[in-house]
């Protein structure tokens, strides 16, 4: 991955994080199984074997998607990004959540070899959580949410990619399965799922 020479700590760390975001989430689609196996392709980052998307609409979507949020995840914006699925009545029934938090006060060089190690278990956990999700219905449809901390100001290159979304929010607070967590100087992350509450997800 090349980064400037003169990049600030922050655009270091904010690069390594898009370039993993962009990975966990084509594994994560892998993994529920929205599209056909052969719709992927194995590859291996950061010494693990990952699932990449061969159909370019599906990879162009999840890069272009992820590639938006690289200038406000270095300022400290985004707060947290979703992967989330829905039911064919564009219900939430499953959400993936990164939270995100760059350390804004962080001056020192960013240690690549060291992040990235860290963030390779993220994938070896993902790879393993299939128990933790539920299967999907048919008609099923998914979508990238960013969740912003404050909104960008106006005039920024990449805003126009992220408009506010419409998105059915749960009524009752969502059950939580922390999957995995890191924590260091210059950036901490934390996986998690998401799923609507017993009462919630009982038929009306």
């Amino acid at each position: 991955m090349e980064r400037r020479d003169q990049q600030s700590p922050q655009g270091d760390t904010a690069q390594i994080l898009v370039e993993f975001l962009e990975v966990a989430i084509s594994s994560i689609v892998f993994l529920k199984g929205v599209y056909p196996s052969g719709a992927f392709e194995r590859r291996r980052y950061m010494s693990a074997v990952v699932h990449r998307a061969r159909h370019p609409q599906l990879r162009d979507y999840i890069h272009s998607a992820v590639s938006g949020l690289l200038p406000f995840i270095q300022k400290g914006l985004v707060d947290r990004i979703a992967v989330v699925f829905f039911d064919s009545d564009s219900i939430p029934i499953e959400r993936f959540l990164f939270k995100l938090m760059v350390n804004q006060s962080y001056k020192f060089r960013v240690e690549a070899a060291d992040l990235e190690f860290s963030l390779r278990s993220f994938l070896m956990k993902l790879s393993m959580s299939e128990s933790l999700t539920k299967a999907l219905p048919k008609g099923c449809n998914w979508e990238i949410t960013a969740y912003f901390r404050s909104l960008p100001n106006a005039g920024t290159s990449k805003e126009e990619l992220w408009v506010p979304t419409d998105t059915k929010q749960w009524q009752q607070p969502p059950l939580i399965t922390p999957i995995k967590s890191m924590s260091c100087e210059s950036v901490s992350v934390q996986l998690y799922l998401e799923h609507p509450s017993v009462s919630e997800s009982k038929p009306q």
